[in-house]
């Protein structure tokens, strides 16, 4: 059908070039990894963990490194701004046996930037390239990093970035198309990625703006990409990974009903439920709450029910929130 190479190839890795997750703090979690792998996206990537909080045994940044087999290939996220703490923390998470490291340098958020961290490593270039090289020396698997297109419109430095990480030895990229300054604000420059591109030989993924399946393959065909990296645009609508590798595969696709969404969407907080077991039920469901909110996005009356959304307390509530946004659609399609 449409010319895509089948997969994309580093380290030891085959992942099919559909589309993946892309790392989220505080909305990829297991349970969300989980859910997206089972509607076919290509991979996933854990949420950030700070490399300082595993070199002193923090215990939940540990908890983050886990990886379940049904996720994989599953990469480990880490963030920090000095190659020694690097280093020592991957070494220390190899045991989590990730598919490949790879290294946040692209997070705009202030109280990871302000430790020198994320998107503030665009401005200092071989620092980046020495935190990379640390990684590479203490891990058994491909290292890769994320970033974007630089710290604001005055300094848009991406592609001398990227062929930086390739000649500190990355083995792959992914670019977000935007600034740090922008933060999700605005268009995704595609153009930028194509650049990015054609100025490094190590695989590039694409990511920013990737919203339905049609997006999904304009980013393939407009930047040439080796892979798509989907983030915000899978709130609430797992359903687009299936939907990309239909098109892909030029596999008929039929959309989710009202009652299939609603049903993901409880399957979805029973995942949180049990991947947060430690928890209780009454603390745990709260992690479910954005995910419940997220499925209803863009649906009549969504608005009025994303108060209760927001204070949801058990499953049983949920079942019920279910239900009386489905016998309201229902009421609206007959009105």
């Amino acid at each position: 059908m449409h010319q895509i190479t089948p997969f994309l190839h580093f380290g030891n890795l085959k992942i099919p070039k559909t589309a993946m997750l892309a790392p989220m703090a505080g909305v990829a979690d297991r349970a969300y990894r989980l859910l997206c792998r089972e509607y076919h996206a290509a991979a996933t990537i854990t949420e950030m963990v700070s490399s300082k909080g595993l070199c002193y045994g923090d215990k939940k940044s540990e908890e983050l490194c886990t990886i379940t087999t049904a996720e994989r290939p599953c990469g480990l996220q880490l963030f920090g701004s000095e190659p020694e703490f690097m280093g020592r923390a991957v070494s220390l998470v190899q045991k989590f046996q990730p598919d490949w490291i790879d290294i946040n340098m692209g997070c705009p958020v202030h109280k990871v930037v302000s430790t020198g961290a994320g998107s503030a490593l665009m401005k200092n270039i071989p620092l980046a390239q020495d935190i990379v090289k640390a990684a590479i020396r203490e891990s058994s698997v491909p290292v890769t990093v994320k970033f974007r297109l630089g710290w604001d419109k005055h300094s848009i430095n991406a592609i001398p970035f990227a062929q930086a990480m390739e000649a500190a030895g990355a083995a792959a990229i992914a670019v977000h198309g935007r600034t740090k300054d922008q933060l999700y604000s605005g268009r995704a420059d595609w153009q930028t990625i194509k650049a990015i591109k054609q100025a490094v030989k190590i695989p590039v993924i694409g990511n920013g703006d990737v919203c339905s399946a049609d997006d999904c393959l304009s980013m393939y065909q407009q930047t040439g990409c080796d892979l798509v990296m989907i983030g915000r645009g899978s709130y609430g609508n797992p359903f687009l990974f299936q939907e990309i590798d239909a098109l892909i595969h030029g596999k008929p696709y039929t959309p989710p009903t009202l009652e299939q969404r609603m049903e993901t969407m409880l399957y979805h907080i029973r995942l949180i439920l049990q991947c947060n077991s430690q928890k209780p039920p009454e603390v745990a469901i709260r992690d479910a709450r954005k995910h419940a909110a997220w499925y209803m996005t863009g649906m009549y009356g969504a608005a009025k029910f994303r108060n209760r959304c927001y204070h949801l307390e058990s499953y049983d509530a949920a079942k019920q929130l279910a239900a009386d946004f489905l016998a309201l659609q229902h009421e609206h399609q007959f009105l």
